[in-house]
């Protein structure tokens, strides 16, 4: 089984390859209409045959996915803090050196193809010179440069809007209306205001920005997917199995607090706090769907957000770190592991009848394995 971040990482990186494989039959298409599917230079251009079709098309998709892979998986991160801009140069520069050398390997092998003889053919070393020094060589580094820009500015869209959300407005899935049940997980950071203005406004925006930053990695090891970040506050949410399964939403919590206490002496060296938080965390039923004139977004509208709120903004009265709904911990299977603690019953504002709320702690005895 796959964990949830290795899913993430797999659905990322597949579009990169269906980009360039898309993108490949495009100009395919095109340069065979301009051309009427004849070869007009064959001393250095590569005769479009069955072979040679099938493996461009498995050529392209490998590098695209090899793009991918190594966007996601490290050039998104080594470039994280810098503008859209910024990182759009320093990718294409290095992408260009990259992509200079696939050149160098797929034309012997197409060409090997294309005269079904050794990719280290003398047939093959004269052709790719002549390749070299042709308008074909600089309409193929048009072409893989295209489809370079088309999949970095994909995968910035993407990091700016979120995976889930891009795809989501490409399959159109929630154009109409939809009913689902959701877990969500309101998070508050604590003595926010005073922190605020011990540090100014620029220095608490930075704060904020890598305590975000440290929660990344939890949400994505537990299936979760951020919903909203306003001010200080992050809600997160799991569609009802993701978040039932392994009890993702409440090892999310746990997570979260165990990354962000891992750099407590960082936070402490730089800005002279260790930021803390709250939890509240409830599940019911929402509609989501398309929403925005001017501006699209993906939008959930149900109590189930009014409620969890709600219950996040108890935390304070009852000097816990985690706040969790009836109707959630009897969904789960909670092992020995965790310590639960009802509150008893509480009236919420602006909700008729009441609602038992729970608190959860690790055990110490798994704390101090851990």
């Amino acid at each position: 089984m796959l964990s949830p971040k290795s899913k993430r990482n797999i659905s990322r990186i597949i579009p990169f390859g269906v980009i360039w494989l898309g993108l490949g039959w495009f100009i395919l298409f095109v340069e065979g209409a301009a051309t009427q599917h004849q070869n007009l230079n064959p001393s250095s251009a590569i005769t479009l045959t069955t072979e040679v079709f099938i493996f461009a098309s498995i050529a392209v998709t490998v590098v695209g996915l090899i793009v991918g892979a190594v966007e996601v998986l490290w050039m998104g991160h080594l470039f994280s803090k810098k503008s859209f801009t910024q990182k759009l140069l320093y990718k294409v520069g290095f992408y260009t050196f990259f992509l200079l050398l696939v050149i160098l390997i797929t034309y012997p092998l197409a060409a090997g193809v294309e005269l079904d003889v050794s990719p280290f053919d003398t047939q093959v070393r004269e052709k790719f010179s002549n390749f070299l020094m042709s308008i074909e060589f600089v309409s193929t580094s048009v072409s893989i440069s295209l489809s370079l820009f088309l999949s970095l500015f994909y995968s910035e869209i993407s990091d700016n809007v979120g995976h889930g959300v891009l795809m989501n407005f490409f399959t159109g899935k929630y154009h109409k209306p939809t009913e689902e049940k959701r877990i969500f997980l309101f998070s508050d950071m604590k003595s926010s205001t005073t922190i605020a203005e011990q540090l100014g406004h620029i220095k608490y925006f930075e704060l904020l920005r890598e305590y975000y930053s440290d929660f990344s990695d939890p949400i994505i090891r537990h299936a979760g997917e951020v919903y909203q970040y306003v001010g200080d506050e992050i809600v997160i949410s799991w569609k009802y199995e993701d978040g039932i399964k392994a009890n993702n939403c409440i090892e999310c919590f746990f997570a979260m607090k165990a990354d962000l206490q891992k750099r407590g002496d960082w936070y402490s060296a730089i800005f002279g706090v260790v930021p803390t938080f709250k939890a509240g965390l409830h599940v019911g039923k929402v509609t989501t769907g398309e929403i925005g004139a001017l501006k699209k977004e993906i939008i959930f509208t149900g109590d189930v957000l009014n409620t969890t709120a709600r219950i996040q903004g108890l935390c304070n009265k009852y000097n816990v770190d985690i706040l969790v709904s009836e109707d959630l911990i009897t969904a789960l299977q909670l092992g020995n592991e965790l310590q639960i603690e009802s509150l008893g019953t509480t009236a919420l504002k602006g909700k008729e009848g009441r609602m038992e709320l729970l608190t959860i702690q690790k055990r110490v005895s798994v704390l101090g394995k851990g």
